[in-house]
Protein backbone atom coordinates (compact mmCIF):
# COMPACT_ATOMS: atom_id res chain seq x y z
CA UNK A 1 0.00 0.00 0.00
CA UNK A 2 2.92 2.23 0.60
CA UNK A 3 4.51 1.51 -2.37
CA UNK A 4 1.27 2.32 -4.20
CA UNK A 5 1.05 5.56 -2.74
CA UNK A 6 5.05 6.30 -3.62
CA UNK A 7 4.09 5.48 -7.63
CA UNK A 8 1.17 7.63 -7.53
CA UNK A 9 3.20 10.46 -6.19
CA UNK A 10 5.88 10.05 -8.45
CA UNK A 11 3.15 10.28 -11.76
CA UNK A 12 1.54 13.38 -10.22
CA UNK A 13 5.04 15.01 -9.93
CA UNK A 14 6.06 13.87 -13.36
CA UNK A 15 2.71 15.52 -14.95
CA UNK A 16 3.53 19.04 -13.06
CA UNK A 17 5.61 21.52 -15.76
CA UNK A 18 8.20 22.85 -13.12
CA UNK A 19 7.76 26.25 -14.87
CA UNK A 20 4.71 26.37 -14.26
CA UNK A 21 5.97 25.44 -10.44
CA UNK A 22 8.32 28.41 -11.15
CA UNK A 23 5.56 31.24 -12.41
CA UNK A 24 3.26 30.26 -10.27
CA UNK A 25 2.57 33.01 -7.33
CA UNK A 26 3.94 32.81 -4.00
CA UNK A 27 0.92 30.93 -1.80
CA UNK A 28 1.18 33.94 0.58
CA UNK A 29 0.29 36.67 -2.32
CA UNK A 30 -1.88 39.46 -0.97
CA UNK A 31 -4.38 40.88 -3.36
CA UNK A 32 -2.28 43.89 -3.82
CA UNK A 33 0.24 42.29 -4.72
CA UNK A 34 -1.86 40.06 -7.44
CA UNK A 35 -2.88 43.21 -8.97
CA UNK A 36 0.74 44.23 -9.79
CA UNK A 37 1.59 40.82 -11.08
CA UNK A 38 -1.19 40.50 -12.99
CA UNK A 39 -0.48 44.33 -14.29
CA UNK A 40 2.51 43.27 -15.52
CA UNK A 41 1.99 40.23 -17.20
CA UNK A 42 -0.88 42.27 -19.48
CA UNK A 43 1.80 44.76 -20.53
CA UNK A 44 4.31 42.01 -21.35
CA UNK A 45 1.12 39.92 -23.31
CA UNK A 46 0.76 43.33 -25.10
CA UNK A 47 4.63 44.07 -26.09
CA UNK A 48 5.15 40.35 -27.26
CA UNK A 49 2.01 40.85 -29.04
CA UNK A 50 2.84 43.69 -30.78
CA UNK A 51 6.54 42.15 -31.67
CA UNK A 52 4.47 39.32 -33.43
CA UNK A 53 2.56 41.49 -35.54
CA UNK A 54 5.39 43.92 -36.53
CA UNK A 55 7.07 40.37 -37.60
CA UNK A 56 4.39 39.36 -39.34
CA UNK A 57 3.89 42.83 -41.22
CA UNK A 58 7.77 42.58 -42.37
CA UNK A 59 6.69 38.55 -43.78
CA UNK A 60 4.02 40.08 -46.03
CA UNK A 61 5.81 43.34 -46.83
CA UNK A 62 8.82 41.05 -48.06
CA UNK A 63 6.53 38.92 -49.94
CA UNK A 64 4.62 41.73 -51.54
CA UNK A 65 8.51 43.59 -52.49
CA UNK A 66 9.81 42.63 -55.90
CA UNK A 67 12.84 41.21 -56.35
CA UNK A 68 15.82 44.12 -57.61
CA UNK A 69 16.59 43.76 -60.77
CA UNK A 70 20.00 42.50 -61.48
CA UNK A 71 21.99 43.56 -64.76
CA UNK A 72 25.95 42.05 -65.32
CA UNK A 73 28.11 44.75 -67.19
CA UNK A 74 30.35 42.65 -69.60
CA UNK A 75 33.03 43.80 -71.78
CA UNK A 76 37.18 44.11 -72.05
CA UNK A 77 38.85 46.35 -70.08
CA UNK A 78 38.30 49.99 -70.91
CA UNK A 79 34.95 49.38 -72.78
CA UNK A 80 32.62 52.26 -71.05
CA UNK A 81 31.42 49.79 -68.39
CA UNK A 82 31.79 52.28 -65.51
CA UNK A 83 30.54 54.54 -67.76
CA UNK A 84 27.20 53.33 -67.93
CA UNK A 85 26.90 52.34 -64.52
CA UNK A 86 27.47 56.76 -64.01
CA UNK A 87 24.89 57.17 -66.53
CA UNK A 88 21.66 54.73 -64.89
CA UNK A 89 22.42 56.63 -61.91
CA UNK A 90 22.43 60.23 -63.40
CA UNK A 91 19.19 59.38 -65.08
CA UNK A 92 16.98 57.35 -62.21
CA UNK A 93 18.65 58.53 -59.03
CA UNK A 94 19.92 61.74 -59.67
CA UNK A 95 19.49 63.52 -56.12
CA UNK A 96 22.17 60.75 -54.37
CA UNK A 97 24.48 61.60 -57.62
CA UNK A 98 24.52 65.04 -56.69
CA UNK A 99 25.46 64.14 -53.39
CA UNK A 100 28.55 62.25 -54.47
CA UNK A 101 29.41 64.53 -57.58
CA UNK A 102 31.71 66.65 -55.40
CA UNK A 103 33.83 64.10 -54.35
CA UNK A 104 34.92 63.06 -57.88
CA UNK A 105 37.07 66.59 -58.05
CA UNK A 106 40.10 65.06 -56.90
CA UNK A 107 39.94 62.09 -59.00
CA UNK A 108 39.31 64.71 -62.02
CA UNK A 109 42.38 66.51 -60.93
CA UNK A 110 44.47 63.44 -60.58
CA UNK A 111 43.79 62.16 -64.26
CA UNK A 112 44.59 65.72 -65.68
CA UNK A 113 48.02 65.47 -63.89
CA UNK A 114 48.37 62.02 -65.02
CA UNK A 115 48.05 63.30 -68.85
CA UNK A 116 50.68 65.98 -67.94
CA UNK A 117 53.15 63.56 -66.65
CA UNK A 118 53.13 61.29 -69.68
CA UNK A 119 53.73 64.10 -71.91
CA UNK A 120 56.74 65.32 -69.56
CA UNK A 121 57.88 61.34 -70.02
CA UNK A 122 57.88 61.81 -73.56
CA UNK A 123 59.11 65.02 -73.87
CA UNK A 124 62.15 63.71 -71.72
CA UNK A 125 62.70 60.97 -74.00
CA UNK A 126 62.93 63.34 -76.87
CA UNK A 127 64.85 65.87 -75.24
CA UNK A 128 67.65 62.77 -74.62
CA UNK A 129 67.72 62.07 -77.85
CA UNK A 130 68.75 65.82 -79.42
CA UNK A 131 72.26 64.59 -77.06
CA UNK A 132 73.02 61.67 -79.62
CA UNK A 133 75.55 63.24 -82.13
CA UNK A 134 75.04 63.61 -85.91
CA UNK A 135 77.47 60.49 -87.09
CA UNK A 136 75.80 58.33 -83.97
CA UNK A 137 72.49 58.85 -86.01
CA UNK A 138 74.00 58.19 -89.09
CA UNK A 139 75.62 55.19 -88.17
CA UNK A 140 72.17 53.99 -86.44
CA UNK A 141 70.65 54.84 -89.68
CA UNK A 142 72.43 52.55 -91.97
CA UNK A 143 72.16 49.86 -88.96
CA UNK A 144 68.44 49.63 -89.60
CA UNK A 145 68.89 49.76 -93.32
CA UNK A 146 71.26 46.85 -93.32
CA UNK A 147 69.32 44.81 -90.52
CA UNK A 148 65.64 45.30 -92.25
CA UNK A 149 67.68 44.37 -95.59
CA UNK A 150 69.08 41.15 -94.33
CA UNK A 151 65.81 40.33 -92.75
CA UNK A 152 64.22 40.59 -95.88
CA UNK A 153 66.63 38.42 -97.64
CA UNK A 154 66.61 35.49 -94.42
CA UNK A 155 62.81 35.77 -94.61
CA UNK A 156 63.11 34.68 -98.38
CA UNK A 157 65.59 32.04 -97.91
CA UNK A 158 63.86 28.51 -97.61
CA UNK A 159 67.10 27.08 -95.51
CA UNK A 160 66.06 29.80 -93.11
CA UNK A 161 65.53 28.18 -89.20
CA UNK A 162 66.94 24.56 -87.84
CA UNK A 163 63.50 23.14 -89.72
CA UNK A 164 63.84 25.39 -92.99
CA UNK A 165 61.29 27.82 -92.12
CA UNK A 166 60.33 30.32 -89.61
CA UNK A 167 58.79 29.68 -86.09
CA UNK A 168 56.92 31.75 -84.07
CA UNK A 169 57.44 32.40 -80.58
CA UNK A 170 54.17 32.75 -79.58
CA UNK A 171 51.14 30.14 -79.38
CA UNK A 172 47.59 31.34 -81.15
CA UNK A 173 45.52 31.84 -78.35
CA UNK A 174 42.08 30.55 -80.74
CA UNK A 175 41.17 30.61 -83.80
CA UNK A 176 40.31 34.01 -85.46
CA UNK A 177 36.33 34.93 -85.70
CA UNK A 178 37.33 37.49 -88.44
CA UNK A 179 39.83 37.92 -90.75
CA UNK A 180 42.11 40.19 -88.89
CA UNK A 181 45.16 41.80 -90.29
CA UNK A 182 48.02 40.08 -87.30
CA UNK A 183 49.46 43.03 -85.26
CA UNK A 184 53.25 41.96 -85.09
CA UNK A 185 53.04 42.10 -89.29
CA UNK A 186 51.67 45.67 -89.39
CA UNK A 187 55.35 47.56 -88.10
CA UNK A 188 57.19 49.27 -90.54
CA UNK A 189 61.01 49.51 -90.98
CA UNK A 190 62.28 53.30 -90.24
CA UNK A 191 63.33 53.62 -93.64
CA UNK A 192 63.79 57.25 -92.83
CA UNK A 193 64.84 58.97 -89.64
CA UNK A 194 62.89 61.27 -87.95
CA UNK A 195 64.91 64.36 -87.33
CA UNK A 196 64.50 65.25 -83.61
CA UNK A 197 62.60 67.68 -83.17
CA UNK A 198 63.69 71.35 -82.11
CA UNK A 199 62.69 71.40 -78.40
CA UNK A 200 64.66 74.50 -76.45
CA UNK A 201 65.83 75.87 -73.35
CA UNK A 202 61.66 76.77 -72.96
CA UNK A 203 60.79 73.51 -72.49
CA UNK A 204 63.29 71.95 -70.06
CA UNK A 205 62.04 74.90 -67.79
CA UNK A 206 58.91 73.83 -68.79
CA UNK A 207 59.63 70.14 -67.13
CA UNK A 208 61.37 71.99 -64.11
CA UNK A 209 58.25 74.43 -63.32
CA UNK A 210 55.96 70.89 -63.52
CA UNK A 211 57.85 68.32 -61.78
CA UNK A 212 55.90 69.29 -58.45
CA UNK A 213 52.86 67.40 -60.61
CA UNK A 214 54.54 63.77 -59.65
CA UNK A 215 54.42 64.20 -56.20
CA UNK A 216 50.88 65.49 -56.36
CA UNK A 217 49.98 62.90 -58.56
CA UNK A 218 51.42 60.39 -56.11
CA UNK A 219 49.67 62.16 -53.10
CA UNK A 220 46.55 61.68 -54.95
CA UNK A 221 46.91 58.03 -55.84
CA UNK A 222 48.20 57.41 -51.89
CA UNK A 223 44.77 59.66 -50.38
CA UNK A 224 42.54 57.95 -53.02
CA UNK A 225 43.90 54.21 -51.87
CA UNK A 226 44.87 53.86 -55.14
CA UNK A 227 47.58 50.98 -57.03
CA UNK A 228 49.39 50.92 -60.09
CA UNK A 229 47.95 48.45 -62.02
CA UNK A 230 50.70 45.27 -62.77
CA UNK A 231 49.48 44.37 -66.39
CA UNK A 232 49.19 40.58 -67.01
CA UNK A 233 51.19 39.27 -70.37
CA UNK A 234 51.11 35.46 -69.58
CA UNK A 235 49.03 33.94 -71.96
CA UNK A 236 45.24 33.89 -70.49
CA UNK A 237 42.50 32.81 -72.69
CA UNK A 238 40.02 35.61 -73.90
CA UNK A 239 36.92 33.92 -72.11
CA UNK A 240 38.00 31.82 -69.43
CA UNK A 241 34.90 31.48 -68.05
CA UNK A 242 33.40 28.94 -70.66
CA UNK A 243 35.81 26.39 -69.47
CA UNK A 244 34.30 26.87 -66.04
CA UNK A 245 30.81 26.65 -67.01
CA UNK A 246 31.85 23.41 -68.76
CA UNK A 247 33.74 21.78 -65.71
CA UNK A 248 30.69 23.28 -63.36
CA UNK A 249 32.95 24.73 -61.26
CA UNK A 250 35.54 27.25 -60.37
CA UNK A 251 39.23 26.77 -62.12
CA UNK A 252 42.25 27.13 -60.22
CA UNK A 253 43.64 30.44 -60.80
CA UNK A 254 47.49 30.53 -62.29
CA UNK A 255 50.38 32.06 -61.70
CA UNK A 256 50.81 35.20 -63.32
CA UNK A 257 54.07 37.04 -64.83
CA UNK A 258 54.06 40.91 -64.43
CA UNK A 259 55.03 43.46 -66.61
CA UNK A 260 56.01 46.92 -66.61
CA UNK A 261 53.02 48.77 -68.20
CA UNK A 262 50.99 49.83 -64.97
CA UNK A 263 47.66 51.75 -64.84
CA UNK A 264 45.79 53.29 -61.20
CA UNK A 265 43.13 51.73 -60.08
CA UNK A 266 41.33 50.50 -57.02
CA UNK A 267 40.84 47.61 -55.71
CA UNK A 268 37.28 45.46 -55.77
CA UNK A 269 37.03 45.27 -52.36
CA UNK A 270 36.10 49.32 -52.20
CA UNK A 271 35.96 50.01 -55.73
CA UNK A 272 35.42 53.63 -56.58
CA UNK A 273 32.58 54.21 -54.65
CA UNK A 274 35.17 53.28 -51.31
CA UNK A 275 37.94 55.03 -52.97
CA UNK A 276 35.73 58.30 -52.65
CA UNK A 277 34.29 57.65 -49.21
CA UNK A 278 31.18 56.27 -50.19
CA UNK A 279 28.65 53.97 -48.47
CA UNK A 280 27.82 50.72 -50.30
CA UNK A 281 24.66 51.84 -51.83
CA UNK A 282 23.49 55.16 -54.47
CA UNK A 283 20.48 55.61 -52.53
CA UNK A 284 22.14 56.49 -49.23
CA UNK A 285 25.58 57.02 -50.45
CA UNK A 286 27.22 60.37 -48.88
CA UNK A 287 30.67 61.28 -49.19
CA UNK A 288 33.14 61.49 -45.87
CA UNK A 289 33.79 65.10 -44.09
CA UNK A 290 36.64 66.39 -45.48
CA UNK A 291 37.30 63.85 -48.23
CA UNK A 292 37.62 66.92 -50.67
CA UNK A 293 40.28 68.46 -48.83
CA UNK A 294 42.57 65.74 -50.86
CA UNK A 295 41.25 67.99 -54.02
CA UNK A 296 41.88 71.00 -52.34
CA UNK A 297 45.78 70.21 -51.67
CA UNK A 298 46.00 69.55 -55.36
CA UNK A 299 44.70 72.99 -56.52
CA UNK A 300 47.25 74.48 -54.45
CA UNK A 301 50.22 73.33 -56.72
CA UNK A 302 47.63 73.28 -59.43
CA UNK A 303 47.29 77.07 -59.61
CA UNK A 304 51.08 77.55 -59.46
CA UNK A 305 51.43 75.33 -62.56
CA UNK A 306 47.87 76.57 -64.82
CA UNK A 307 50.03 78.72 -67.49
CA UNK A 308 52.49 75.58 -67.87
CA UNK A 309 50.09 73.22 -68.06
CA UNK A 310 48.26 75.41 -70.61
CA UNK A 311 51.31 75.69 -72.54
CA UNK A 312 52.69 72.69 -72.62
CA UNK A 313 49.53 71.51 -74.02
CA UNK A 314 49.20 74.32 -76.35
CA UNK A 315 52.48 74.05 -77.86
CA UNK A 316 53.13 73.05 -81.25
CA UNK A 317 55.86 70.81 -80.63
CA UNK A 318 54.53 68.88 -78.18
CA UNK A 319 51.75 68.56 -80.17
CA UNK A 320 54.13 67.40 -83.47
CA UNK A 321 55.88 65.03 -80.80
CA UNK A 322 52.17 63.15 -80.01
CA UNK A 323 51.20 62.85 -83.61
CA UNK A 324 54.70 61.44 -84.38
CA UNK A 325 54.50 58.82 -81.63
CA UNK A 326 50.81 58.00 -82.82
CA UNK A 327 49.39 59.07 -79.14
CA UNK A 328 46.36 59.97 -79.54
CA UNK A 329 46.00 61.25 -75.86
CA UNK A 330 42.31 63.19 -76.46
CA UNK A 331 41.14 59.85 -77.35
CA UNK A 332 42.03 58.47 -73.59
CA UNK A 333 39.63 58.00 -70.70
CA UNK A 334 39.93 60.73 -68.13
CA UNK A 335 41.47 63.61 -70.36
CA UNK A 336 40.99 67.46 -68.93
CA UNK A 337 43.79 68.98 -70.69
CA UNK A 338 41.42 71.16 -72.58
CA UNK A 339 39.85 72.22 -69.83
CA UNK A 340 42.93 73.34 -67.67
CA UNK A 341 41.21 77.13 -67.19
CA UNK A 342 37.80 75.54 -66.16
CA UNK A 343 38.69 72.88 -63.82
CA UNK A 344 41.95 74.96 -62.21
CA UNK A 345 39.86 77.18 -60.23
CA UNK A 346 38.87 77.35 -56.61
CA UNK A 347 35.15 77.73 -57.48
CA UNK A 348 35.21 74.29 -59.60
CA UNK A 349 33.13 71.61 -58.82
CA UNK A 350 32.69 68.64 -61.20
CA UNK A 351 29.81 68.52 -64.03
CA UNK A 352 28.04 65.39 -64.26
CA UNK A 353 30.20 65.32 -67.48
CA UNK A 354 33.01 66.13 -66.01
CA UNK A 355 32.50 62.55 -63.52
CA UNK A 356 31.46 60.57 -67.14
CA UNK A 357 34.54 61.36 -68.35
CA UNK A 358 36.79 61.17 -65.05
CA UNK A 359 38.49 57.38 -65.04
CA UNK A 360 39.43 55.99 -62.12
CA UNK A 361 40.04 52.18 -62.62
CA UNK A 362 38.47 49.27 -60.97
CA UNK A 363 39.57 45.86 -60.45
CA UNK A 364 37.15 42.52 -59.95
CA UNK A 365 33.75 43.03 -59.30
CA UNK A 366 31.62 45.88 -58.56
CA UNK A 367 28.09 45.92 -56.91
CA UNK A 368 26.03 48.84 -57.28
CA UNK A 369 22.88 48.75 -55.60
CA UNK A 370 20.54 52.17 -56.39
CA UNK A 371 17.24 52.40 -56.20
CA UNK A 372 14.73 54.36 -58.61
CA UNK A 373 13.51 57.98 -57.00
CA UNK A 374 10.38 59.53 -56.73
CA UNK A 375 10.88 62.23 -59.19
CA UNK A 376 10.96 60.31 -61.70
CA UNK A 377 7.39 58.82 -61.45
CA UNK A 378 6.28 60.43 -64.58
CA UNK A 379 8.60 58.41 -66.37
CA UNK A 380 8.70 55.10 -64.28
CA UNK A 381 5.12 55.13 -62.95
CA UNK A 382 5.42 51.66 -60.78
CA UNK A 383 8.95 51.78 -61.42
CA UNK A 384 9.64 53.76 -58.63
CA UNK A 385 11.34 52.60 -54.99
CA UNK A 386 12.06 49.60 -57.09
CA UNK A 387 15.66 48.08 -56.67
CA UNK A 388 18.18 47.62 -59.27
CA UNK A 389 21.38 46.42 -59.14
CA UNK A 390 24.26 46.90 -61.67
CA UNK A 391 27.48 44.30 -61.26
CA UNK A 392 30.77 45.68 -63.07
CA UNK A 393 32.65 43.10 -63.48
CA UNK A 394 36.65 43.19 -64.45
CA UNK A 395 37.58 42.78 -68.04
CA UNK A 396 41.26 42.40 -68.22
CA UNK A 397 41.92 38.92 -68.88
CA UNK A 398 43.12 37.88 -65.55
CA UNK A 399 39.77 39.08 -64.09
CA UNK A 400 37.01 37.33 -66.49
CA UNK A 401 37.35 34.14 -64.47
CA UNK A 402 35.74 36.54 -61.85
CA UNK A 403 32.31 35.91 -64.65
CA UNK A 404 31.14 33.17 -64.59
CA UNK A 405 29.17 33.14 -60.80
CA UNK A 406 27.29 36.36 -62.12
CA UNK A 407 25.60 34.15 -64.47
CA UNK A 408 23.76 32.01 -62.53
CA UNK A 409 21.34 34.99 -61.22
CA UNK A 410 20.67 37.65 -63.58
CA UNK A 411 18.11 39.43 -65.30
CA UNK A 412 20.46 41.06 -68.26
CA UNK A 413 23.78 41.70 -69.80
CA UNK A 414 24.70 44.60 -71.18
CA UNK A 415 27.65 43.92 -73.21
CA UNK A 416 30.01 46.77 -73.92
CA UNK A 417 31.79 46.68 -77.58
CA UNK A 418 34.05 49.41 -78.32
CA UNK A 419 33.72 49.43 -81.81
CA UNK A 420 36.72 52.30 -81.95
CA UNK A 421 39.66 49.95 -81.32
CA UNK A 422 40.05 48.00 -84.76
CA UNK A 423 43.61 49.36 -84.94
CA UNK A 424 44.50 48.83 -81.26
CA UNK A 425 46.17 45.73 -79.45
CA UNK A 426 45.08 44.20 -76.66
CA UNK A 427 46.89 46.00 -72.93
CA UNK A 428 47.90 42.18 -71.87
CA UNK A 429 49.17 40.51 -75.56
CA UNK A 430 50.42 42.97 -78.36
CA UNK A 431 49.40 40.31 -80.67
CA UNK A 432 46.13 40.32 -80.11
CA UNK A 433 43.52 42.86 -81.74
CA UNK A 434 41.20 44.31 -79.11
CA UNK A 435 38.87 44.17 -81.64
CA UNK A 436 39.19 40.19 -82.09
CA UNK A 437 39.43 40.00 -78.49
CA UNK A 438 36.02 41.58 -78.02
CA UNK A 439 34.64 39.49 -80.95
CA UNK A 440 35.42 35.97 -79.14
CA UNK A 441 34.17 37.60 -76.09
CA UNK A 442 30.66 38.08 -77.52
CA UNK A 443 30.82 35.05 -79.50
CA UNK A 444 31.67 33.07 -75.66
CA UNK A 445 28.74 35.15 -73.96
CA UNK A 446 25.67 34.09 -76.82
CA UNK A 447 26.56 30.51 -76.97
CA UNK A 448 26.40 30.28 -73.03
CA UNK A 449 23.37 27.44 -72.38
CA UNK A 450 22.96 28.79 -68.90
CA UNK A 451 22.51 32.57 -70.34
CA UNK A 452 20.49 31.08 -73.28
CA UNK A 453 17.14 32.67 -71.38
CA UNK A 454 18.99 36.06 -70.22
CA UNK A 455 18.07 39.07 -72.28
CA UNK A 456 21.35 40.39 -73.97
CA UNK A 457 21.45 43.74 -75.02
CA UNK A 458 24.88 45.07 -76.97
CA UNK A 459 26.08 48.48 -77.07
CA UNK A 460 28.40 49.39 -79.80
CA UNK A 461 30.54 52.21 -77.60
CA UNK A 462 32.61 54.71 -78.34
CA UNK A 463 31.65 55.82 -81.63
CA UNK A 464 32.83 59.34 -81.48
CA UNK A 465 36.61 58.06 -80.73
CA UNK A 466 36.22 55.88 -84.38
CA UNK A 467 34.51 59.03 -85.79
CA UNK A 468 37.20 61.26 -85.04
CA UNK A 469 39.83 58.30 -85.98
CA UNK A 470 38.23 57.76 -89.11
CA UNK A 471 37.86 61.65 -89.92
CA UNK A 472 41.93 61.53 -89.19
CA UNK A 473 42.39 59.19 -91.84
CA UNK A 474 42.79 55.63 -90.08
CA UNK A 475 42.00 52.66 -92.55
CA UNK A 476 39.21 50.05 -91.39
CA UNK A 477 40.43 48.40 -94.52
CA UNK A 478 44.23 47.94 -93.52
CA UNK A 479 43.54 45.94 -90.29
CA UNK A 480 40.03 43.83 -91.51
CA UNK A 481 40.73 42.69 -95.25
CA UNK A 482 36.78 41.93 -94.78
CA UNK A 483 35.50 45.19 -94.53
CA UNK A 484 36.93 45.43 -98.50
CA UNK A 485 35.95 48.74 -100.70
CA UNK A 486 33.11 49.90 -98.18
CA UNK A 487 33.46 53.48 -97.61
CA UNK A 488 35.55 54.91 -94.67
CA UNK A 489 33.04 56.65 -92.44
CA UNK A 490 31.51 56.30 -89.52
CA UNK A 491 27.27 55.37 -90.61
CA UNK A 492 29.29 52.61 -93.12
CA UNK A 493 31.51 51.39 -90.24
CA UNK A 494 28.87 51.19 -87.95
CA UNK A 495 26.49 49.38 -89.91
CA UNK A 496 29.48 46.70 -90.96
CA UNK A 497 30.47 46.14 -87.37
CA UNK A 498 26.66 45.79 -86.20
CA UNK A 499 26.04 43.02 -89.04
CA UNK A 500 29.44 41.21 -87.68
CA UNK A 501 27.81 41.08 -83.87
CA UNK A 502 24.36 40.27 -84.94
CA UNK A 503 25.73 37.51 -87.02
CA UNK A 504 27.37 35.79 -84.43
CA UNK A 505 24.05 36.45 -82.25
CA UNK A 506 22.27 34.25 -84.87
CA UNK A 507 24.87 31.56 -85.11
CA UNK A 508 26.04 30.65 -81.87
CA UNK A 509 22.78 31.29 -79.85
CA UNK A 510 21.26 28.29 -78.71
CA UNK A 511 17.86 29.32 -78.62
CA UNK A 512 16.20 32.05 -81.09
CA UNK A 513 16.03 35.04 -79.58
CA UNK A 514 15.87 38.99 -80.39
CA UNK A 515 19.03 40.83 -80.95
CA UNK A 516 18.99 44.41 -79.32
CA UNK A 517 21.98 46.37 -80.35
CA UNK A 518 22.56 50.21 -79.85
CA UNK A 519 25.50 52.72 -81.04
CA UNK A 520 26.47 54.52 -78.03
CA UNK A 521 28.88 57.29 -76.78
CA UNK A 522 29.23 56.33 -72.95
CA UNK A 523 30.49 60.09 -72.27
CA UNK A 524 27.78 61.95 -73.82
CA UNK A 525 25.29 61.69 -71.28
CA UNK A 526 22.46 63.07 -73.13
CA UNK A 527 22.17 60.23 -75.94
CA UNK A 528 22.96 57.86 -73.76
CA UNK A 529 20.25 57.86 -70.92
CA UNK A 530 17.75 57.69 -74.07
CA UNK A 531 19.38 55.01 -74.68
CA UNK A 532 19.57 53.36 -70.94
CA UNK A 533 15.35 54.49 -70.87
CA UNK A 534 14.82 52.48 -74.06
CA UNK A 535 16.92 49.74 -72.73
CA UNK A 536 15.30 49.77 -69.19
CA UNK A 537 11.74 49.91 -70.98
CA UNK A 538 12.04 46.79 -73.05
CA UNK A 539 13.84 45.16 -69.99
CA UNK A 540 10.91 45.73 -67.28
CA UNK A 541 8.65 44.70 -70.72
CA UNK A 542 10.56 41.30 -70.66
CA UNK A 543 10.43 40.87 -66.69
CA UNK A 544 6.80 41.35 -67.22
CA UNK A 545 6.22 39.23 -69.90
CA UNK A 546 8.15 36.13 -67.63
CA UNK A 547 6.07 37.11 -65.05
CA UNK A 548 3.21 36.68 -66.73
CA UNK A 549 1.67 39.91 -65.79
CA UNK A 550 1.26 41.64 -69.26
CA UNK A 551 0.66 39.61 -73.08
CA UNK A 552 3.80 40.26 -75.54
CA UNK A 553 3.16 42.63 -78.25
Amino acid sequence: MARLSAGRASDISESVDPLDLLAAPPKDETSAERAVREAREAEAKRISDAIDEQLKMERVARSKKKAPVKVLLLGQSESGKSTIVKNFQIAYAHQAWSEQRASWRSVVYLNLVRSVNIILDLLAREMSELKTSSSQQEFNLRLTELSDSDSDVRSNDSSFGPHGGSTSSKATLATPIISLTPLHRRTTSRAVVDKPLPFSEYHRLLQLRLGPLRRVQADLEKRLSVHEDDIDTVTISATPFVAMEQAGSASRRRSLNLSTSREFFVRSRSGWKGALGWAKGFSNAKPKKGRDRDGDDALDVLLGCKDDINGLWQDPLIRKMLRRRQIDIEDTPGFFLDDVSRIIDPSYEPSDADVVRARLRTLGVQEYPFTFEKEHRHLLGSQVGREWVMYDVGGARSCRSAWYPYFMDVNAIIFLAPISVFDESLEEDSTVNRLEDTYHLWKAVVSSKLLSKVQLILFLNKCDILERKLERGASIKKFIPTYGDRDNDMQTAAKYFRKQFKDMHKKYSPVQRPFFCYLTTAIDTTSTMQTLAVVREGLMRELLQKADLMQPL
